[in-house]
């Protein structure tokens, strides 16, 4: 059946709000990726091919360890990596990146009779600005490892796996994960109530996965595996393969991932569940399977049912594919995007415990906040202008509206004309809003306390002294901004002007509004 995602969305934002670490090994294929980036506008005078002028170089780990650097953004307690690895330059870069990233390298067996694998990816920059990949250089031995190192790799995994929630297989068909190794792991882990899940390689016979909790092969490897042609494009096809496979290999779940499609669960005694993906512009493919690998083994280490670890495999699986190259998603991003979707019902208006999470996952973005207030009253011109101001100090405009029962404080009997259910409709139309909340106080001090804005935007008929939680934010480097205010457009004046009209008198004195508030109303 099809999954109606957009029901969930304040489930799985309630997950991530109760997240906690876990304990997960990553066993597999541990490599490198080494990028070299330039210009290919040119063609070689001597053969059809592209030049690549060279501009820069970068090196991040692959396979297996970016399955573990994944499980380190997705807050993890601890990533542990259990594989194969050479005596070389490239062992060395990659440990220290893993190292680096606060991942356990203790179970990486040095050998000196292979090398690490290591690809070269030479990527151009041509006319139309896009990156693009052109070749790749490997070297790497695909050769299976020797009984003795398996042995060795077998012995690291008995102090390794007791330990964990999770164990994750990454295989690439290099060598290290053979038909003894996964099924040795695999037993182990079954001993110990250690769930293990694997991302295949693209081979023709799945039986060395046998007994796994759970398989997700795109959906290229499930025909392969299955000896069916094509790329399995009819959904009827997803579920006889996805059924072949979880009933062959003895699996709990099977999950299926489908590019644009989306992803099809299947768990044993179950229907099976389609989650659909939001669309997204795919600029690179690389290691969306390990993200997805790593985001399932993260739910199910936090507890997480199947259908809902899905869901946010689905979700990191989509953001995997806006990058270049093996970027980890954070677990904030995935957090963010949940409540991006999520605006289409919730709209800009929140309650501060709903909106501190999601401001948090905007700045892990390098995202600015701006904040301001106001009672927006008759919303007019000078408003428009100013909250348009507002929003050019940052990312995102924070605006903390005045309850009815403050406006009525502040500035008399009679006051707000617009109630405010009604100021809030209106101001959630502007393009320049992005929140909105509502406070209660004659001042909103405990908001901008709570908040932490990066830029506090007020009306430049305020001196700096003047503006309530100033000292405060720039206390931790925080801004104050005074926007200059359009004259003569005011609430205030607006009223008068009615008023006027009706009565032919000016009746402003019964609002107790002195000019300097008018302005600023």
């Amino acid at each position: 059946m099809a999954d109606r995602s957009t029901n969930h969305m304040d489930s799985l934002i309630h997950l991530i709000d109760g997240w906690r670490g876990g304990r997960i090994v990553v066993a597999g294929d541990f490599m490198l990726d080494h990028h070299v980036f330039g210009s290919a506008d040119r063609l070689s005078p001597d053969a059809p091919v592209p030049i690549l002028a060279t501009q820069h170089e970068r090196y991040e780990p692959g396979g297996a360890a970016n399955v573990a650097l994944d499980l380190k953004a997705l807050r993890c307690e601890e990533a542990v990596c259990l594989g194969v690895i050479g005596r070389d330059q490239t062992a060395e870069r990659l440990r220290s990146a893993l190292d680096t990233a606060g991942c356990g390298t203790a179970g990486l067996i040095a050998v000196g009779d292979r090398p690490t694998s290591l690809k070269h990816n030479f990527v151009g920059l041509a006319q139309h600005r896009h990156r693009q990949k052109m070749f790749r250089v490997d070297e790497e031995s695909r050769t299976p490892i020797p009984k003795a190192t398996q042995d060795r790799l077998l012995a690291q995994a008995e102090k390794l796996v007791p330990k964990a929630q999770v164990l994750c297989l990454q295989d690439h068909n290099k060598g290290v994960l053979t038909d003894r190794v996964c099924q040795n792991l695999i037993k182990l882990a079954k001993r110990h109530c250690v769930q293990v899940l694997i991302d295949p390689a693209a081979i023709d016979d799945y039986r060395k996965y046998r007994g796994a909790t759970c398989l997700t092969p795109n959906r290229f490897e499930a025909a392969l595996a299955t000896g069916r042609s094509g790329a399995l494009e009819d959904e009827s096809d997803w579920h006889a393969v996805a059924r072949q496979l979880r009933s062959a290999l003895r699996l709990a779940a099977i999950v299926l991932t489908l590019d644009r499609h989306g992803g099809l669960l299947l768990e044993r005694s179950k229907s099976p569940l389609h989650v659909a993906t939001q669309a997204r512009e795919a600029y690179d493919v690389t290691g969306a399977g390990d993200t997805v690998l790593a985001m399932l083994a993260a739910a199910r280490a936090n507890g997480i049912g199947w259908p809902d670890a899905m869901r946010l495999a689905n979700i990191a699986g989509g953001l995997a594919v806006e990058q270049f190259g093996n970027v980890p998603i954070e677990l904030d991003e995935v957090l963010l995007a949940l409540w991006e979707h999520r605006r289409v019902d919730l709209g800009k208006r929140r309650s501060t415990p709903q909106l501190l999470p999601e401001l948090s996952a905007h700045r892990k973005k390098g995202r600015i906040v701006v904040f301001t207030n106001g009672c927006f009253d008759i919303l007019h011109a000078g408003h428009v202008k100013f909250l348009q101001e507002a929003r050019r100090q940052g990312d995102l405009l924070v605006v903390a509206v005045n309850s009815d029962a403050s406006v009525h404080r502040i500035k008399g009997q009679g006051r707000p004309i617009n109630r405010q259910a009604d100021r809030l409709m209106v101001l959630s139309e502007l393009q320049s809003v992005d929140y909105l909340l509502v406070f209660n106080q004659n001042d909103p001090l405990k908001l901008i306390e709570a908040i932490r804005p990066d830029v506090l935007v007020k009306g430049g008929d305020y001196q700096r002294n003047q503006v309530v939680g100033g000292d405060f934010v720039e206390s931790y480097g925080g801004k104050v901004v005074l926007v200059e205010l359009v004259k003569g457009r005011s609430t205030t004046n607006i009223i008068r002007k009615s008023r006027r009209s009706i009565t032919g008198a000016d009746p402003v004195n019964g609002d107790a509004v002195s000019p300097a508030v008018d302005e600023r109303d």
